[in-house]
């Protein structure tokens, strides 16, 4: 009888750079399934507001996500929906239009249901001033029950350049035991070529102004793949970041997609890192996190084996959603802010991308909704099958087929099918039912999610999407 080989506790990862490169192609991260492109304009107000009064009868607890658009310079690499201004003062006007956004979500929800995460992203959330960013928390209490749980998780995203420790000390005093930082790379060249110049002492002065402040968790962002980037460079970047341990780290792999994202188009592409050279950069980080004691958590992301993603993920209760990892998938996510997505009991909505079309609909009093989609019994199945797939690296589709009540091999039977050839080069494994990742398999983890998702039979998904690698 066919049995799975356990994973090992370390990250032992396996890297073939020729089996690598012949799997990498484009397909989703999957914060959620189905992903955004798959969203349309059919699902509206109506159907959301439905979705929270639907909600209210669960009781379940609440996660809010607002977006801050606005950045002072454009980051080259970036493919966040973000407005360039140096105009600190339209914070203040944002942050006064997400609260009346509020005002329309609280008046359909139960009063007193607990948010148990909050998160800013953005965007550069610090580009709030110190007034702004109390109007907006405040406000938030106001319509909100903020709880002051010790286990709640209120973060926010700071880049370093524009944030002072004293800054840091007043995000504290209004909640935020969280924080994520943004590095990329700290090797000269590749700063200049991305235009994120930032100092490394400037950098981890906030990384320790976190930690005197007393939050709970630091999470530091890198990027492998920008231009200019060398072994010996980021060699020295991964040095600098782990001697100051901090809890998480996310490494992500650049997409350069520069018919999407304009700012890209600034990059030069033949300093771009080759497909082989990118990929030794990913084992470098790896080798580099595996000997320095972080636990793998999922794609792109570390963490210490005593940090909540990692207690989660040994206890299976790792989520999935638009926030990245997080220990709180059991609640609804509210999303505030232009292009914020929603993920209200089975549905999913999303705002404008646009600035101004979102200011258009908050100032006449409606929900500002663009698009949405209301998952299928088909697509709540599969969305189960992705995320444990991408939050613990495997799945059991015999016991998951028959709590559905369904013969998973004939269901399944095309995404099978598609797995083998992963199997073929030692990427996954399947037995009795089980579909699991291997150490090989770990950079292409959304691979195995891919074999499922029945939305890339679709045509037109390739370029709407990064590369594995």
């Amino acid at each position: 009888m066919q049995t799975l080989s356990p994973l090992p506790a370390e990250l032992d990862w396996c890297f073939d750079p020729l089996v690598l490169q012949r799997h990498d192609r484009a397909g989703p991260r999957y914060t959620s399934y189905p992903t955004a492109p798959h969203f349309h304009e059919g699902f509206g107000r109506n159907e959301l507001t439905q979705a929270l009064l639907a909600s209210n009868e669960t009781g379940r607890a609440l996660s809010l996500y607002v977006h801050i658009p606005f950045c002072s310079s454009p980051c080259f690499y970036c493919g966040c929906n973000r407005v360039i201004t140096r105009d600190r003062s339209r914070g203040l006007a944002y942050v006064a239009r997400v609260l009346r956004e509020a005002d329309q979500m609280a008046a359909v929800l139960t009063p007193g249901r607990e948010v148990i995460q909050l998160h800013l992203g953005g965007g550069t959330p610090n580009f709030l001033d110190a007034e702004a960013m109390r109007v907006l928390v405040d406000g938030l209490r106001m319509r909100f029950a903020l709880s002051s749980s010790p286990q709640r998780d209120f973060s926010i995203e700071l880049d370093p350049r524009f944030v002072t420790p004293a800054e840091v000390m007043q995000l504290a005093a209004l909640g935020f035991n969280r924080a994520s930082l943004g590095v990329q790379d700290f090797d000269p060249q590749v700063q200049v070529a991305i235009n994120r110049v930032q100092g490394v002492e400037q950098t981890l002065d906030i990384i320790r102004a976190c930690r005197a402040a007393g939050m709970r968790s630091v999470n530091v962002d890198l990027i492998y793949g920008l231009p200019g980037q060398t072994q010996q460079g980021f060699g020295r970047t991964l040095e600098q970041v782990l001697a100051e341990r901090p809890d998480r780290l996310a490494v992500y792999g650049y997409a350069h997609l520069p018919n999407l994202f304009r700012a890209q188009r600034q990059i030069d592409e033949q300093q771009l890192p080759a497909p082989e050279q990118k990929l030794a950069l990913l084992g470098l980080a790896v080798q580099r996190l595996s000997a320095a004691g972080y636990q793998y958590v999922g794609m792109d992301h570390f963490a210490l084996p005593e940090e909540d993603l990692s207690r989660a993920q040994r206890a299976g209760q790792l989520h999935r959603n638009f926030m990245g990892y997080t220990t709180h998938g059991d609640s609804d996510l509210i999303g505030l802010g232009v292009s914020a997505i929603s993920n209200i009991g089975r549905t999913y909505s999303q705002n404008p991308r646009d600035l101004p079309g979102w200011e258009e609909l908050v100032d006449a009093g409606l929900l500002p909704i663009w698009r949405g989609v209301r998952l299928d019994d088909d697509d709540l199945l599969r969305a189960e099958v992705i995320q444990k797939l991408m939050c613990q690296g495997e799945v059991n589709l015999a016991q998951l087929g028959q709590r559905h009540g369904i013969d998973y091999r004939h269901y399944f039977a095309d995404a099978l099918q598609s797995l083998q050839q992963l199997q073929d080069d030692g990427l996954a494994q399947q037995a009795q039912g089980r579909v699991r990742v291997t150490a090989q398999g770990r950079p292409l983890l959304r691979l195995l999610a891919m074999c499922f998702d029945r939305y890339l039979e679709q045509p037109g998904n390739g370029p709407r999407y990064s590369r594995a690698i």
